[in-house]
C-alpha cells in the first residue's frame, strides 16, 4: 500500500452568501470554533467593515483590501526537519500553494487573537490592515520563517 496519496480530494468551501468570495468562507471557516458559523460570519464581516472604514465605505474595495492583506502573508519557502545520519537537519522547501494559504489564514488569526482590541472583529481588522501596510505579527511570522530558510540554506543539498 502506498504511503503517499496519489489522488488528493479538494474540498469545495462554496462561497459566503454576501460577498461571494471564497477567501472569505475560507476565512470564515478557519475563525469558526465549535460548529459556531453565524458566530464566524460575524466577526470576519466585522472585520471586513473596518476595511471598508479605511476605503472611505466602498465594499469592493475593502474586498480588494481584504485579498492585498492576505497575499502579503502568504509565505513562500519554510523548514522541514529530516533526519539524516543520526542527526536531523532543517531543510528549506518551497511551499505548496494550498498549505502556503492555510498557514496565511492561521497566522492572522492567531496575530488578531494576540492583540488587545474590544471584538474579535476590531482585531481581525486591524491586523488586515497592519499586513497591508507590510507590519503585525502575521507578517513578523512570515518574516520569521522566510530568515528561518534562508539561514538554513546551506542544507538545502538533503533536500529529495
Amino acid at each position: 500500500m502506498p504511503r503517499r496519496k496519489t489522488k488528493e480530494f479538494i474540498r469545495d468551501v462554496g462561497v459566503d452568501p454576501i460577498y461571494g468570495s471564497e477567501l472569505i468562507q475560507r476565512m470564515i471557516n478557519v475563525v469558526m470554533e465549535r460548529g459556531k458559523k453565524n458566530a464566524a460570519r460575524s466577526i470576519v464581516y466585522e472585520a471586513i467593515e473596518v476595511l471598508a472604514k479605511k476605503a472611505n465605505g466602498d465594499k469592493q474595495k475593502a474586498l480588494e483590501l481584504f485579498g492585498k492583506a492576505f497575499e502579503q502573508v502568504i509565505p513562500l519557502v519554510e523548514v522541514r526537519p529530516r533526519r539524516v545520519g543520526g542527526s536531523v537537519y532543517q531543510i528549506p522547501v518551497e511551499v505548496h500553494e494550498k498549505r502556503a494559504r492555510s498557514l496565511a489564514l492561521r497566522w492572522i488569526i492567531k496575530a488578531a487573537q494576540a492583540r488587545t482590541n474590544k471584538t474579535m472583529g476590531q482585531r481581525l481588522g486591524y491586523e488586515l490592515l497592519e499586513a497591508i501596510e507590510g507590519r503585525g505579527n502575521a507578517i513578523k511570522k512570515k518574516l520569521e520563517t522566510h530568515k528561518m530558510a534562508e539561514s538554513n540554506r546551506a542544507f538545502a543539498h538533503f533536500a529529495w
